[in-house]
């Protein structure tokens, strides 16, 4: 990132320059309030970092890993802790059912 801010600089790229700049002040900002999250003494309920499978009362099954906000891409099978489902699956273990919106969810697996 900094040697694409200081190409955008050498090259006089004002409209680069300026987005290189906001993207190093985000990702400065990000990094001076990152925590390491500790794994949990017991792995077998969700929590940050933990890829879960549930069941959803339809009969689809989802696979997905709870992560930061940074890292969510939910068509890439990840959401941010802060959505909903993760919210209502934190601290649950398999077979657990969590009532979400009309319908419920299963805890099937947790890694």
């Amino acid at each position: 990132m900094t040697a694409e801010h200081t190409a955008a600089q050498a090259a006089e790229d004002r409209t680069l320059a300026a987005a290189t700049a906001r993207d190093l002040r985000y990702w400065t900002s990000r990094l001076q309030s990152a925590e390491v999250v500790t794994p949990p003494l017991d792995p077998g309920h969700v929590h940050f970092g933990s890829t879960v499978t549930i069941a959803r009362n339809d009969g689809r099954h989802q696979t997905f890993r709870i992560v930061g906000e940074d890292e969510a891409e939910p068509a890439k099978g990840t959401i941010p802790y802060v959505a909903p489902l993760a919210r209502a699956l934190v601290g649950r273990a398999v077979g657990d059912v969590v009532r979400l919106g009309d319908g419920e969810v299963e805890v099937l697996e947790v890694k």
